[in-house]
This record gives structure tokens, sequence and C-alpha cells, in this order.
């Protein structure tokens, strides 16, 4: 029993209590949060509260074991997140991320703006608890995180970090409240019917025109009868892939860039679904054609790239057509299906589709890896170069005496090593479920870092007058910059109340608000829009933080 006692004693600051505190909080916290309220989950945030609850019965950590432990865990989290986002975040901002992510950062803009209004005119003038306000309001934790990193820098003190995490402790169960209620509140202005926004997604999802395409095609046209692939390529004008083609004598074949078509020709052709119009207008009729069923010994299949060798190897490199006898019609990229054209760069994980002979597949299928055990295999040395590289970077005086910071630089560079690493011959795919155990496990030592530091002041900080200041406070920095984003979204952009929904959960980059939204609406439009906001928005969300502790502090 003693041994026991000595290990729940509080104020224990031994390995093995520190250990068993860890390990309680984070358990309690992760089970804790699965429990759901009004059908929403706080989820691993509840590691937070528990341990400001052990940190309030007299629970404590030494001091340097704390602040290792709070610094590497945030450094897993960001790169992981990081590396998470990267993909993504450039693609943002093409055309059809463009507006999305306007109106994301007008959101985040007039976050700051009230906090300064706050600030300067309000009845709170510590920047630290208001800066954990503003993280809790809009539920974003690397933002506590980078501030929290940023302002121990700066006063070398744990005083102000401790103040921050109590504020974004008393801010946050209302910020999750704030975001799906912010929803309520612009279906109510506008008058939506969900059934009829779902009904819309769905139609435009049926004719989308983003993805691959499969139509088949007969050779009408007296000017192509002759004409190889290649000029064929000259005439359209636009990236598509003929996969097969059945001749006047039903013989399916594999057609190379130098394959002749003549008039009756039956050609699958795979391309974007706006040029079909093109291929029926210069080439022929469309057709029913039922391609699986045909006898022929040209076969289907999905070849996963596992090869480190060929991470950043452009498609028209391998040489298919001429090495192989094989057509790649399309390569599937995190669940993303991509036209295969010769300049897409491969990445490892990718699903390519070829089409051939069994004989010829099974030859690229050998050089390539297709081995989903070499894909469980986790690329520590990447992680390992790449959160070196944040530090150092993280270091540097970019100016006005801001430094990125642990926070920052590590994020910086996993997004930069998930788009660019292959150039360095650097292999950044991470399996799904590694991705996310790093990500829970960086996460978790966080928070229950922060959460044990903050609990022996967190009564006297909170429950009074200025905590209340804080619930309110935060309240408003939630509601009111996603509503007047959720009108002009809805009456200005015409926004569908779909999207509009995960626009308001990435925003706030808040996975409880997805999941709500997810659940209502049975659509997946909701993630999409939330895929698209959530890169961009978490970089700003972490950079607004730090700068408002550099500026203000």
């Amino acid at each position: 029993m003693d041994i026991f006692t000595n290990l729940l004693m509080p104020g224990n600051t031994s390995i093995a209590a520190t250990l068993v505190l860890y390990s309680f909080v984070i358990a309690a916290g992760i089970y804790i949060g699965k429990m759901k309220i009004f059908g929403v989950s706080l989820g691993v945030t509840f590691v937070l509260f528990v341990g400001i609850l052990m940190g309030h019965f007299g629970y404590i950590v030494d001091d340097a074991i704390l602040k290792f432990v709070r610094e590497f865990g945030l450094i897993l989290f960001i790169f992981s997140i990081g590396l998470q986002v990267g993909p993504g975040f450039f693609s943002s901002f093409k055309k059809g991320g463009m507006r999305l992510n306007a109106l994301a950062v007008t959101a985040i803009a007039l976050n700051v703006a009230i906090v300064l209004c706050i600030y300067y005119f309000g009845n709170i003038n510590d920047i630290s608890a208001l800066v954990g306000v503003m993280s809790g309001a809009v539920t974003n934790t690397p933002g506590l995180a980078a501030a929290q990193q940023t302002i121990s820098q700066m006063t070398q003190s744990a005083e102000e970090a401790n103040l921050m995490a109590s504020g974004y402790a008393a801010a946050y169960p209302l910020g999750v409240v704030g975001i799906i209620l912010s929803m309520f509140v612009i279906k109510g202005i506008f008058r939506i019917k969900t059934d009829e926004e779902i009904k819309k997604i769905e139609e435009e999802q049926e004719d989308s025109r983003l993805k691959p395409f499969l139509l088949t095609i007969k050779v009408s046209n007296q000017l192509v009868d002759g004409m190889t692939l290649v000029k064929l390529h000259d005439v359209v004008q636009t990236n598509f892939v003929v996969s097969r083609i059945m001749g006047s004598d039903n013989v399916v074949t594999i057609p190379k860039s130098t394959t002749e078509i003549h008039i009756g020709d039956l050609l699958l052709i795979v391309c974007s679904a706006q040029d079909a119009d093109r291929f029926k207008a210069v080439i022929g009729s469309e057709v029913e054609m039922d391609w699986e069923s045909t006898p022929t010994p040209v076969f289907s299949r999905r070849i996963v790239v596992t090869k480190s060798e060929y991470n950043g190897v452009s498609l028209g490199s391998l040489r298919l057509h001429n090495g192989y006898k094989l057509n790649c019609t399309r390569v599937n990229r995190a669940g993303v299906d991509l036209l295969a054209s010769p300049s897409l760069r491969l990445q490892m994980g990718d699903r390519i589709t070829v089409v051939g002979n069994l004989e010829d597949i099974e030859r690229l299928a050998d050089r390539l890896g297709n081995s989903m055990k070499r894909l469980n295999q986790p690329n520590l040395i990447t992680i390992f170069v790449g959160i070196i590289l944040g530090i150092v970077l993280g270091s540097i005086d970019i100016g006005f005496g801001m430094k990125l910071g642990l926070a920052g630089g590590p994020l910086v560079v996993a997004i930069l090593l998930s788009r660019f690493g292959y150039k360095a011959k650097l292999v950044t795919y991470t399996s799904s479920s590694a991705s996310l155990l790093l990500r829970e496990l960086g996460i978790c030592l966080f928070l229950a870092s922060v959460g044990i530091a903050a609990g022996k002041d967190f009564a006297a900080s909170v429950f009074n007058t200025t905590g209340m200041w804080w619930v309110i406070w935060g309240f408003v920095i939630t509601v009111v910059p996603l509503i007047i984003v959720g009108c002009i979204a809805r009456g200005h952009d015409k926004i569908n109340f779909l999207t509009i929904m995960g626009l308001m959960s990435g925003g706030c980059t808040d996975p409880p608000a997805l999941a709500y939204a997810n659940n209502s609406t049975g659509n997946d439009a909701p993630a999409v829009a939330y895929s698209t906001v959530y890169p961009l928005t978490m970089f700003l969300r972490v950079v607004a933080a730090q700068a408002l502790i550099l500026c203000l502090a």
C-alpha cells in the first residue's frame, strides 16, 4: 500500500509519480472527452481540464520535466499538423478555394480586431489572458501553444503562460457551442432548409467536372481516320488518356502514342468532364459499352507506389507505353483521383490505375513496390530531420525581434517538406494511423502539461468577475465574426449552407463542429470546405496569436 500511497500522493515529483500522473490525466481526459452532450463532444481537449483539476488538488511536476514534455509534445503535434495540411496548403489558393479562404481570413481578421478593441477599450488589459481567451474562443490549440512558447521566451516566467491557459480553458467550452450556434443563426436569418441544400449539393456532385471522367466514343469523323493518338492530342488540346481501343474485328488493344484510329473504332477515353463535348465534336458520338464484360486479355489494376526512389518522379518518365505496353488512366492520392498526365509527379502512397496484360502489370508492380507492408513503416528520418530544421528556423530572428519559435518553425518546415521534400529525396508519406498517433500523442502531452501547470491558480483566476468577462468576451470573439462571414457567404456569394458549415468549422479548426455538420447533413460537403480552408487557417491562427504577444506583451 505504501507504494500506491507514494505514487498517488500530491506533491510527489519523482519520475514514477510523474509518469503515473501524466498517464492518468491523458487517459481520463480522452475517456471523458468521448462523452457527447447534445451530440457534441470536446474530444482530446478534455485532457486540459483533467490536468487543471489535478493541478488544483496539488499534483505537480518538476519544472524542467514539465517544460520538456510540454515543448516536445508541442513540436510533435505541430509538425504532424504541418505534414497533414502541407500537400493541400498551396493548392488551397487555387481558384476553387480562393473565395472560401478569403472568407476564412476575414473571420481571422475580425477575431484579431475584436481582441484589440477589448484590449484598448474593454475591461481586460492583460494581453496574455486575452490571447488565451481568443485561442479558446476559436478552439485553436496550436495558437495557444505558439503564444505560450513565445511569452515564455520573452518573460522567462511561467505565470503569464499559465494565465493564458486559464483564459483558453474558460473560453473553450462556449467556443465549441458558439460555432454550432452561429450555424443555426445563419440558417434562421436566411430561412435555409437543409434538405434543399443537400439536394443542390448532390446535384452539383453528380455533375462534377473536376474528377476523371470515362466515356466511350465511336470514331465517325473522316478527318481523324488514320490519325495517331499523339496527333489527336494536338487537335483536341487537352489532357486525356485513351485507355483501350476496340477495332472493327472486336479485338481490344492497349494503344500507344503511335497507334492510329480508324472509322468504326471504339475508344475508351479518360478525361475531365468538361472536355467530353470536345471529343464528341472531333471524333464521333458517345456510345454505351460495357468494357469490363467484354472478353479480352486486357485487365485494369491499381499499383501502389511504395519504393522511395520513385518519390517525386514524373509519370511520363516511367515509359509505360514503350517499356510495359500499359496505359495509366488515373492516379489516386489520399482518396482523390487525379488525371494521369505525363508531368504529374508521383508520391509515396499514390495508387496508379493501369490497363494492360497481367504479366506487364506485374512487372510494373515489382518495379514500383506495390507493398502495403512497406507503407506501414514510418519514415522517422524525415520526421527528425524536419524537427531539427524547424527548431533552427524557429530560432532565427525574422525582423522586429520576431521569431517563429518552437511552434511556427516546425510548422513551416513540415508544410514545405510535405510539398517539396521529394526534391531532397526525403519521403514524407506517413500512414493515416501513424500520423494520427503522432498528432494525438503530441497534443495530449502538451495539454496535460499546460493543465497541470495552470491548475493551482485556475480557480482564483476564473471563478470571479474577471473570469466571467473571459467567458463573455470569448463568446463574442467566437460568434460575431462567424455570423458576419456567414452572412457575406450566403447573402453576397450565395454559397451553399453545407459549405458554410464546413467553412465555419474549418475557420476555427474545430473537429467537433465538423462532426456535428457531417452528422446533421449526411453529406461530405462540409468536410470538403473544412479541408479547403483548414491549412491556411491553421497557419494564420498560429501566426496571429504569436503576433499579438510580440506586439503587445
